[in-house]
């Protein structure tokens, strides 16, 4: 479900937040994020039609009214190429989406992604993948930023504009979680959990 090249490691989660969900973070190269304030996108898509697939746009959404310095949201229905001209001005970019429906409810799932490199980007009407974006970014801007998927866990995916309970609380973790790492001092951030 996350594209390729991406494995996935369980990595408990910080004490100072509730463990409504369990984590899973997904290793990557360590790139010190620690010693400089970085400028951050938050991407938050999906479509706020279908229930629980809106609930990435909605994390953005709210991201938004937090007037944070070096920090900015972009709530979105779909990923399109366009968005490759803000990635290249940023130093870190998190895309927030919905992962689809399982039972047992998925965790919140935080992975450190990198551009595909076995294919040219594709984007179609429906869909494309944050890697394909980075790779876009990289070939026209000749830079990349630093890239998180954060996936939300949802139970429901039908016509309808509200969130569902598991939904709900994915997105309120999420985003105390978020608000907790954003607004970390650079020195005091050793991971992103």
């Amino acid at each position: 479900m996350l594209g390729s090249g991406i494995n996935s490691a369980m990595v408990p989660p910080r004490p100072c937040l509730p463990r409504l969900f369990p984590w899973r973070f997904v290793p990557f190269p360590v790139v010190d994020e620690t010693r400089v304030a970085l400028n951050t996108l938050v991407i938050g898509y999906g479509n706020t039609l279908r229930g629980d697939d809106g609930v990435g746009y909605r994390l953005a959404e709210a991201v938004e009214n937090w007037g944070l310095s070096q920090v900015e949201a972009y709530p979105c229905h779909q990923l399109t190429p366009d968005v490759a001209a803000q990635l290249a001005e940023q130093d870190r970019v998190i895309f927030v989406d919905a992962a689809q429906p399982q039972s047992p409810p998925s965790p919140l799932i935080l992975a450190r992604i990198s551009p595909r490199s076995d294919s040219a980007p594709t984007f179609t009407g429906h869909y494309s993948h944050p890697a394909d974006l980075l790779a876009l970014t990289q070939q026209l801007y000749g830079r990349q930023p630093l890239a998180y998927t954060l996936l939300l866990p949802t139970t429901a995916m039908g016509y309808g504009e509200t969130l569902s309970p598991l939904a709900e609380t994915g997105l309120q973790q999420g985003l105390r979680w978020l608000r907790t790492w954003l607004e970390a001092p650079p020195d005091a951030r050793h991971h992103p959990l």
